[in-house]
């Protein structure tokens, strides 16, 4: 092979050339061979006797040493000026360079703990080595960092939500409802989701380019900062909580126009309410993935948010709901409708092949034969839904969370309060429609009759003035009875609550929530507190956003000296984070049962190190008894669709549903004549609760107690001769023995 010779070579080459050129032609070849001679190696030796080399001029020196600087320095590899860098410096991709062979997963499957969402098929050596590598599919891997702090059930969650929104569980379908009660992480779950999606699949690209949060108005902030707290800076997501219509119509339109494959901020963030405020600029364009957050928002397919949102181009769609059913089922209907369109017909196809039936089926005067199809259609439809819906009751939390008492608390009316309710129900037509709904003439009766029950003071304007069904009331209040100063012995839930309050003040260190749906009730709260010198915060609909985190952060610090945290349901019951307290007071019962399970959730969560005791009051015998009937019947409806329980008991018809006006004087409980309860005695309960219950089971098969004796809370048992008269108690599961 010829010889490659530097520029600096190949000029003292030709040089010594010439020489060689001019001594052979003038010497003899005696002299040549007296000139070099072979030793006995073969090594050739020069002799004394050579010509003298030429001179050679100073700038043919400084190109020779240019040159071997150049050389010197091009034989150096590169170093990145790193401290303590490892990576390759040769063999590596280099920039602008494609990469060569076989495509590669985003994260390692085979490390340990790894979350794999998709394995591509196994191939031969054969197919290995005939297989298009361009489009040879890859593992889709979670991110370690959130794979790592992810729970089982949450693993699960996050598996099957991706193979919704890709269309491996359902053909040409794209969505999923994550139906998970509270405090099981749902938030965690779509984060995981989000991300995964934004930054993989099996062709080794992202799935998406971009996606959209929908959620309450107080929870956009949440949303921002839990991306945050689990991705930290691998994301820039766009939280829009406010700001004047132009300015942000310029941030969604420049959220809509992005087109990189990595967006800058390809996460936006913002309430319903501006969603469809400003759907016009969201509908310019599409977007990979939308999530509904507290989707329930949903249930009526006709309002102006549900339009705006089903008009969105976002073939890819996930629902966050703790409870799917809340009122029938035909909301739920939507709610399906809207995730995977059609897969459940029409809404009249819907209510003609499975609302009817199933309703039907579940009344308590059903016949056999109406029983028996209401149970074939709904494990029809079960079967056609839970291949879109995944639901976990909080029955998980029990290996991660302290023991959780729940307690339904039946208080008996004062004789003031008793002759108020007898005087409004005789004086005020009520009615209830044929379907066992409440008419809208009756609504104004039933918020007077709740309110009544909470505290005559909350009345008491009305029956000042004499109208309403309130004439002629004012004369039943005591003399100089003034409604801005708390009289605990006019109510009976009040007189329970004050010694409640009183009692874990002076023998625990708990902290206490207070739960109403009426900021009336919550200015009584403060009376109350204020009249035994308690510490206390609240939180109702007229604090800000900003505020509302703040006075959490500082609740929920041990050392903070507040005691009772004021919690108005209408106004932040969801997503808030109230650790710092173990007992809650849901002081009122709602209509809707969701609204209540989501404020009484706000404690038994993840971070909670005590045992919680969750106090639900109703008055005895009154509309909050049938309340919270109805609530049952709904919870009923929820459990057999969602949770697939097929044995929840059958109470109560709708017949007895439209009785929500008749005062029960003569009971102890109301709600527990209805069950017909065959483990109670004489008012006394001969037989425990049936094994595997739980505080998520129906109230027939909680513990019931007639009588003090029975109940397992030292305060509640101690508050019993102030008003209670029966006591619907179980715990969430058993306490686990450690040695």
């Amino acid at each position: 092979m010829r010889r490659q010779h530097a520029p600096s070579q190949l000029a003292l080459a030709t040089s010594t050339a010439k020489r060689k050129s001019s001594f052979d032609a003038t010497s003899t070849t005696t002299e040549r061979s007296k000139y070099i001679k072979c030793g006995q190696n073969g090594v050739v030796s020069s002799l004394v006797a050579r010509q003298p080399l030429e001179i050679i001029s100073n700038g043919s020196t400084q190109a020779s040493n240019h040159e071997d600087l150049i050389r010197k320095i091009l034989s150096k590899p590169f170093k990145i000026p790193i401290p303590n860098y490892k990576g390759p410096t040769f063999g590596g991709r280099a920039l602008g360079v494609r990469r060569q062979g076989a495509k590669q997963p985003l994260h390692d499957p085979n490390e340990e703990g790894a979350l794999v969402l998709f394995s591509p098929q196994t191939l031969s050596a054969h197919d290995q080595i005939v297989v298009d590598r361009e489009n040879q599919q890859v593992h889709v891997v979670v991110d370690p960092v959130l794979s790592k702090v992810l729970r089982p059930h949450q693993r699960e969650g996050v598996d099957f939500m991706w193979k919704c929104v890709t269309g491996r569980q359902i053909d040409n379908s794209y969505g999923c409802i994550m139906a998970d009660e509270m405090g099981l992480g749902k938030t965690l779950q779509c984060i995981t989701l989000l991300w995964t999606l934004l930054r993989q699949g099996p062709d080794a690209s992202p799935e998406i380019q971009k996606a959209i949060v929908v959620a309450p108005s107080s929870l956009v902030k949440n949303w921002y900062n839990e991306i945050t707290k689990w991705l930290g800076n691998r994301i820039n997501a766009l939280a829009i909580d406010s700001g004047s219509k132009s300015e942000i119509d310029k941030q969604l339109d420049y959220f809509m126009s992005q087109t990189r494959r990595r967006a800058a901020n390809p996460v936006l963030i913002l309430s319903y309410e501006t969603f469809r405020l400003h759907a016009s600029v969201l509908h310019k364009g599409s977007v990979g993935l939308v999530l509904c957050d507290e989707g329930h928002r949903l249930k009526n397919s006709e309002n102006q948010t549900y339009l705006a949102l089903n008009a969105l181009n976002a073939k890819r769609r996930v629902l966050l709901s703790g409870t799917p059913i809340q009122n029938d089922l035909l909301e739920y209907f939507s709610l399906v409708h809207f995730v995977n369109t059609g897969i459940l017909g029409t809404s009249q196809e819907f209510k003609k092949r499975f609302e009817l039936p199933i309703l039907r089926g579940r009344d308590a005067d059903a016949s056999d034969s109406m029983r028996k199809k209401g149970q074939e259609k709904l494990e029809e439809l079960a079967k056609l839904v839970n291949r879109c819906i995944i639901r976990r009751t909080a029955s998980i939390l029990s290996k991660y969370l302290p023991i959780k008492i729940e307690q339904v608390v039946c208080c008996r009316l004062t004789p003031l309060q008793s002759e108020l309710y007898r005087r409004f129900v005789k004086s005020k037509s009520t009615e209830i429609t044929s379907n066992g709904k409440v008419s809208v003439s009756s609504l104004s009766a039933i918020t007077h009759l709740k309110k009544l029950c909470n505290d005559p003071s909350l009345i008491y304007e009305k029956c000042k003035i004499g109208k309403d069904g309130f004439e002629g009331m004012l004369s039943l209040f005591p003399d100089n009875y003034n409604p801005n100063i708390v009289r605990p012995d006019l109510s009976g839930k009040i007189l329970v609550l004050d010694y409640i309050l009183a009692m874990v003040k002076s023998t625990t260190s708990d902290k206490v929530v207070l739960v109403s749906n009426y900021t009336q009730t919550l200015d009584l709260f403060e009376r109350l507190s204020r009249l035994r010198g308690y510490i206390f915060v609240r939180l109702d609909g007229s604090m800000s956003i900003k505020k509302r985190a703040k006075i959490v952060e500082k609740f929920n610090d041990p050392r903070s000296p507040e005691y009772i945290f004021m919690l108005s349901s209408k106004a932040g019951g969801c997503g808030l984070n109230l650790i710092g307290a173990n007992r809650l007071v849901m002081f009122d019962p709602d209509w809707n049962p969701a609204n209540d399970d989501q404020a009484m959730a706000r404690v038994w969560r993840d971070g909670q190190k005590k045992p919680c005791y969750i106090y639900r009051l109703v008055s005895t015998g009154t509309i909050e008894e049938k309340i919270l009937q109805r609530q049952a019947h709904k919870k009923a409806l929820s459990s057999c669709v969602v949770d697939n329980e097929g044995d929840v008991e059958r109470h109560f018809s709708l017949e007895d549903l439209r009785h929500l006006f008749k005062l029960n004087e003569d009971t102890l409980s109301d709600t527990h004549d209805k069950f017909k309860c065959r483990r109670c005695v004489n008012n006394i309960q001969t037989g425990l609760p049936p094994e595997g219950s739980d505080c998520n089971s129906d109230l027939s098969q909680w513990n019931h107690c007639a009588d003090k004796r029975g109940v397992t809370d030292c305060i509640l048992k101690g508050a019993w001769q102030t008003s209670v008269s029966f006591v619907f108690h179980h715990k969430s599961h058993d306490q686990i023995k450690t040695v």
